[in-house]
């Protein structure tokens, strides 16, 4: 870990805030650009989601923007996926993974252009039964599937785990279109899953002793100074436009990586 990793790494965290994505997209891009081996780069990622996530519950919270009781339901199947994910990465190729993060970042990048709109059409059958949860919070109603809810998140959690981001960009748009999910309730609720999903997948690469706790406890500090210093400018800045940029960015940092990675192997 260099000054200069530093320095982008507080940056990841200060411009992806900006957005409103919180750093985790960034901080396992901006590591293997530098150089990290992907098994490192990971779990130092998912510690920094960690503690900038349950940084930013606190704002959230505040406002009554996170239901508990949703975000705990859906983080059985994430993080018990994000951990499998985790502890499978250290048996997949650096290379797999660098495809499988470029993938992850495409997908982050069309819904940036894209949002889900909350009037999405319900894909759940509106009569309750023994799957189907019907829970309400600061008077919206919505229900849950969990015949829906757990393969899915589940694998999330996985995809997530393994490859080191926050997951957050892909949590927000399942709630919206498949859950029909208030956007609020939604966003705040992922501000405190991700910090559940990446814990999950750091203890599954701690099975492996892929964690360097000496890189990550240097920039904990700066990365969450970052992190909260975007999110405050955030309030007063973020508009479509500048998400769409966001986007732009990360389409670009995508097709580097997998062009990147295609050369080296061949």
């Amino acid at each position: 870990m260099n000054l200069i990793e530093d320095i982008e790494l507080v940056l990841g965290a200060l411009i992806a805030s900006l957005f409103g994505q919180g750093g985790g997209v960034l901080y396992t891009p901006i590591q293997l650009w530098n150089g990290s081996d992907f098994h490192k780069a990971a779990p130092i990622s998912l510690f920094l989601i960690v503690v900038t996530s349950f940084t930013a519950t606190i704002v959230y919270r505040k406002s009554n923007k996170v239901d508990w009781v949703l975000a705990l339901l859906f983080e059985v199947p994430t993080t018990l996926g994000a951990y499998l994910g985790g502890f499978a990465s250290h048996f997949i190729s650096s290379t797999a993974l660098r495809f499988i993060l470029s993938g992850l970042l495409l997908i982050s990048a069309y819904f940036l252009f894209y949002p889900p709109k909350e009037n999405q059409r319900k894909l759940l059958n509106p009569k309750l039964g023994y799957w189907i949860i019907h829970h309400k919070k600061k008077g919206l109603n919505y229900l849950i599937d969990i015949r829906l809810m757990f393969p899915i998140m589940f694998v999330v959690g996985a995809l997530t785990g393994m490859i080191g981001i926050g997951g957050g960009i892909l949590k927000v748009p399942i709630m919206l279109i498949i859950f029909n999910i208030p956007m609020s309730i939604a966003v705040g609720s992922s501000a405190f899953m991700v910090g559940i999903t990446a814990a999950g997948g750091l203890l599954g690469h701690l099975t492996h002793g892929n964690f360097d706790w000496h890189s990550a406890l240097i920039l904990v500090i700066p990365v969450t100074i970052g992190a909260l210093a975007g999110s405050l400018i955030s309030v007063k800045l973020r508009s479509a436009r500048l998400i769409k940029y966001f986007g732009a960015f990360l389409f670009l940092l995508a097709i580097l990586m997998a062009g990147q990675t295609f050369f080296k192997i061949t």
